[in-house]
């Protein structure tokens, strides 16, 4: 790599680069936890071709990709943001995701527009259980990746130590390029292993020459170590032979060896980047080893009723196919939709077709309709710059797309098409809110609306049974993003109240009850006597009514009365609110009056029967109980174990899955787990997961019932 021209071509700033031709555009996501470096690399190699005049810092609150208010007041990226640059004639998209889980949501969505991935880790903190995460899923799809180790000149940096942590956590095939020289914790530059020359980097500006004796030791071992790497995954079988007989190998052949290692997924240079230090270097790998939109593979591609469409390739003449990878919603902008295109050509004023599919139960209902798009634009953080088209391979954000949805389809309006929908995890964080006034509540629907629309890790729920609205999220993080862009960027005040689970009320005993309902007035009475059997049935036995009415003591036609005012007061539940389920109730007996008899006096008498019932037994809170399944590494399955047990679990087994991890299977009550997506990550280090599914109702422990009929409205 170092062997050839690494001076970039200068992007005129302020000006949106443009790429006529797929090989001339590299999309790259920028992986890592938060607090590795990412937005500062971002900056550097920005810096470093022109495109803005000056890095910017995370501390100033001027960088380009964190613009977001939240971003600035936070010094963290929540948002997914482009950045695009010009380096040798060549246009990278470099796509900054957030570190922190609760946002893997955009960080999915980069990975989704990217061809290739730069992992990013702090020479001072290391690498995290998200990072390894994501490195393993890059490695089921073959996405090609490089890592890049940030922050070499930190006071506690520690290069050799990181990239040996690298090595052993990402695995076979992770080799470093180049090596920091660092002299009295500064760093100078960099020594090529390939071409065996020094980068001095101290003088502001990158020259070449050639390294002291002190290095050629470790020179030599580092340089041995990676030509091995990359001869092993060269296609030439013989290079392997020639290098152990001692030949020396051409420094070109290997390089292109490299680029080929890397373009396919198989090879994983480690490169440096500190303070001014290692642009060039990085925006070589990028340019020349990374690969183009062409090399990468499509994801499926099926028309509306699900059948797979073949033949679609990369071409910018080819049928339309592109795909919503981030939505936003401004006050005086409107919506804009950031769109990977993967086929065809996009132009402005165009009319597409717009299809949604598979998040109906997140609140995206199902939608295939045709809309003009707006003006397109090349974004660079929040500014918004002209662009002509967006070709195949290239991204773009489309203005007026109103109804739009991350992770939306666009595609020709006479052959509309649907990309299959990237991987999403569950929001498994419950939070109610109301709004704060009459005014909040006006303005809640459609501000709630369009947050849905951007983020596909959000689902809304309007629970009937607890009369709550709920927000389900990713974490607590993303739920404070959430609420500030309610209030700063919709204007609604919101608050947070405690999340009610929906209980159940059923009889623990069987006894008989009469409900008389007997009024005489000066006119038309009321008047209807039941006499009702109430027991118990099994769990998820749902209710019976038996009617054992005989000599027509209770006439026929007032019979379902009875039963329908019988179900209006289970829905209503007679403890502490909540519907009752698995009785049986039978009538057996009654009274009648010829004149103010009705079928409402007889709907109330079923409803006091009820009532009179529940006085004479006890009457059980049921609560619900969920199916857990909890995927955690080995380390922390005792942890999970015990905590589980302490929420009144019962744990059913476990088994190991892939290497080093372990899925924990339990039962666990409902009310015990509202705040597990925030526990388990702090048990787990951000690395476990779980799934939840209803199973079934058990009774609540007296001390705790008690208490929620206690506090019943």
């Amino acid at each position: 790599m170092a062997e050839k021209n690494t001076g970039g071509t200068a992007g005129a700033a302020g000006r949106a680069p443009t790429a006529d031709r797929a090989d001339a555009i590299r999309n790259v996501v920028l992986v890592g936890h938060s607090g590795a470096g990412k937005t500062t690399l971002v900056e550097q190699l920005l810096a470093a071709t022109g495109t803005v005049q000056r890095a910017g810092r995370v501390e100033d609150g001027n960088t380009v990709s964190d613009f977001d208010e939240v971003e600035v007041r936070q010094q963290r990226s929540v948002n997914l943001a482009v950045a695009p640059l010009v380096h040798n004639g060549i246009k990278i998209n470099l796509l900054d995701t957030p570190g922190y889980a609760d946002f893997v949501g955009d960080l999915r969505a980069g990975l989704r527009a990217a061809d290739a991935a730069l992992f990013v880790v702090s020479a001072s903190e290391g690498i995290d259980g998200l990072t390894q995460m994501l490195w393993e899923e890059c490695a089921q799809v073959g996405m090609p990746r490089a890592v890049v180790i940030t922050k070499i000149d930190h006071q506690r940096a520690d290069f050799d130590e990181v990239l040996a942590t690298c090595q052993d956590v990402f695995g076979d095939g992770v080799a470093p390029l180049y090596l920091p020289v660092i002299t009295n914790g500064h760093v100078n530059g960099l020594i090529g292993l390939l071409s065996q020359k020094f980068y001095n980097y101290a003088t502001g500006t990158r020259t070449e020459k050639e390294p002291g004796a002190d290095y050629a030791a470790q020179i030599e071992e580092r340089r041995g170590e990676l030509i091995e790497g990359i001869i092993q995954e060269s296609e030439d079988e013989s290079l392997m032979e020639r290098y152990l007989e001692g030949e020396p190998i051409d420094t070109k052949v290997l390089v292109e060896d490299l680029e080929k290692a890397v373009a396919r997924g198989s090879f994983y240079p480690v490169l440096c980047s500190g303070l001014g230090v290692g642009a060039p270097e990085i925006l070589e790998i990028m340019t020349q080893g990374f690969p183009s939109p062409l090399e990468h593979p499509l994801p499926e591609i099926t028309d509306l009723s699900g059948k797979p469409v073949k033949g679609i390739t990369c071409d910018p003449d080819g049928p339309l196919v592109a795909e919503v990878v981030k939505t936003t919603s401004d006050p005086y902008v409107g919506r804009i939709s950031l769109v990977r295109v993967f086929s065809g050509t996009l132009r402005p004023d165009m009319t597409v077709h717009v299809s949604g599919h598979g998040l109906a139960d997140r609140g995206h209902e199902d939608h295939d309709l045709d809309e003009r798009i707006g003006t397109l634009t090349c974004p660079l953080g929040k500014q918004q710059r002209p662009a002509a088209k967006g070709v195949a391979g290239d991204i773009v954000a489309v203005a007026k797309l109103s109804r739009a949805e991350t992770g939306d389809t666009l595609s020709e309006v006479d052959q509309p098409l649907l990309m299959t929908a990237w991987a999403m995890p569950d929001p498994l964080l419950p939070v109610a809110i109301r709004a704060k006034s009459k005014a909040d509540e006006d303005k809640l629907s459609q501000a709630l609306a369009r947050l849905v629309a951007e983020d596909p890790t959000l689902r809304l729920e309007n629970n009937a049974e607890t009369r709550q609205l709920v927000l389900w999220c990713m974490g607590e993080a993303h739920t404070d993003v959430l609420l500030d862009r309610l209030s700063k960027r919709h204007g609604v005040e919101v608050e947070r109240v405690e999340l009610r689970v929906p209980l159940r009320e059923t009889f623990g005993g069987k006894c008989q009850a009469m409900g008389r309902n007997v009024k005489q007035t000066g006119g038309h009475g009321q008047y209807a006597i039941c006499h009702l059997e109430v027991e118990p049935l099994p769990s998820g036995g749902g209710f019976e009514f038996v009617d054992k009415i005989v000599g027509g003591v209770v006439p026929r036609q007032f019979i379902p009365s009875v039963e329908k005012g019988v179900r209006a007061q289970m829905e209503r539940g007679v403890v502490a609110g909540y519907p009752m389920v698995d009785v049986r109730v039978t009538l057996y007996d009654g009274k009648a009056h010829s004149v103010d008899s009705s079928d409402m006096a007889f709907q109330i008498a079923g409803q006091l029967a009820l009532k009179e019932a529940a006085a004479k037994v006890p009457t059980l809170l049921l609560e619900p109980v969920d199916e857990l399944s909890v995927l955690v590494a080995d380390d922390y399955v005792g942890s999970v174990m015990s905590d589980l047990s302490s929420r009144r679990g019962r744990v059913l087994g476990t088994e190991p899955v892939g290497t080093g991890r372990t899925l924990v299977k339990a039962e666990v009550p409902e009310l015990e787990i509202t705040r597990y997506a925030i526990d388990l990550r702090s048990m787990s280090h951000g690395t476990g997961t779980f799934q939840r599914s209803f199973l079934r109702y058990e009774p609540l422990p007296p001390n705790l019932a008690s208490k929620v009929a206690a506090t019943a409205d």
